[in-house]
């Protein structure tokens, strides 16, 4: 199987951009281009499910159990990894029924992926031991994955990406920066980077895309514990540029992804990598980065979610 993720999905794009605030500042910004590892199976999503499919497989498991909501990137790209890779999937999902029929879950479906709506109250159980023992007993030929793939296996995961950026860059990299939703990314950066033996490492950065998200500093220190990972870069958690909460979008945030991507011709959406490098720009123009620093922002994928977001302006109208 290994050979078969190796042929269908190759590393990604370093890209550099130039913009003339990073002219001013006297900086340089690359951007790891994930959202162009695969067609469906893009960005972070890919990165932390790879080695979870990899051991399902190897414990001659064959169905994936997992959990979103509606719009979410994870379930869309592992109703595609399951099509692509022969893995049965199922997905609970936050929410009611109706929501079956928005872009993204239709198109996981397609793939094949089998939906089980719960309520939010119920959906809030998903972490703790015995809801968990309850659903596997539910699903007892499951291999059950976290909500946005974050475990240990991800940090494996996203080591390889840390792997790809080095062998990629040739020059110093001072900051990565990257969208936080679970933490597993962000943790993966830590893990990846924190395997050098000398004091070049970069600094860390995430862009917390919800509020009141200082709990996720403990969740990244827990998968870093359970994947026996001891952190030796600095890192740091942002939590000012959530725009008012998860999916709330600003007129100011749309005007700064239309305008990046006129710019740049990368497309990037409003819920992370908009966040993301809209919290960057803000960052540059604060002087949080030093003149002739570089930084790599990390392009998490997660453009399917433009459908679900057009879909949901439509049915306001």
């Amino acid at each position: 199987m290994q050979k078969q993720l190796q042929k269908l999905i190759c590393p990604s794009p370093l890209q550099e951009i130039t913009h003339p605030l990073f002219d001013k500042k006297k900086i340089t910004v690359s951007v790891k281009r994930d959202d162009l590892l695969h067609p469906h199976i893009s960005g972070n999503k890919w990165r932390k499910l790879k080695f979870n499919l990899l051991e399902a497989r190897k414990q001659g498991i064959n169905h994936i159990v997992s959990f979103g909501g509606a719009y979410s990137n994870h379930i869309h790209a592992l109703a595609a990894a399951g099509f692509y890779f022969g893995f049965k999937t199922s997905a609970i999902i936050r929410g009611e029924a109706h929501y079956a029929n928005n872009p993204t879950l239709k198109q996981a479906q397609k793939w094949g992926m089998q939906l089980h709506f719960v309520t939010r109250k119920e959906y809030r159980e998903r972490h703790k031991c015995e809801y968990l023992q309850q659903l596997q007993l539910r699903f007892p030929d499951a291999f059950i994955v976290p909500e946005g793939g974050s475990n240990h296996l991800a940090l494996i995961g996203m080591s390889e990406l840390c792997n790809e950026i080095k062998s990629q860059c040739n020059k110093k990299i001072d900051h990565i920066v990257t969208a936080t939703g679970s933490g597993g990314t962000l943790a993966g950066l830590i893990a990846g980077f924190s395997h050098n033996q000398n004091n070049t490492a970069p600094k860390i950065t995430g862009i917390a895309v919800l509020k009141e998200a200082d709990y996720l500093v403990d969740n990244i220190n827990i998968l870093l514990q359970q994947g026996a990972i001891k952190a030796t870069v600095p890192w740091q958690l942002q939590t000012e540029f959530h725009g008012g909460g998860y999916a709330k979008i600003s007129a100011q945030l749309l005007d700064f992804c239309q305008t990046f991507e006129k710019q740049t011709t990368i497309p990037i959406e409003p819920i992370y990598t908009g966040k993301m490098f809209y919290a960057l720009f803000e960052l540059i123009k604060q002087d949080y980065f030093k003149a002739g620093e570089h930084i790599i922002a990390l392009h998490t994928g997660g453009l399917q979610g433009l459908q679900g977001l057009k879909k949901r302006a439509s049915d306001k109208k």
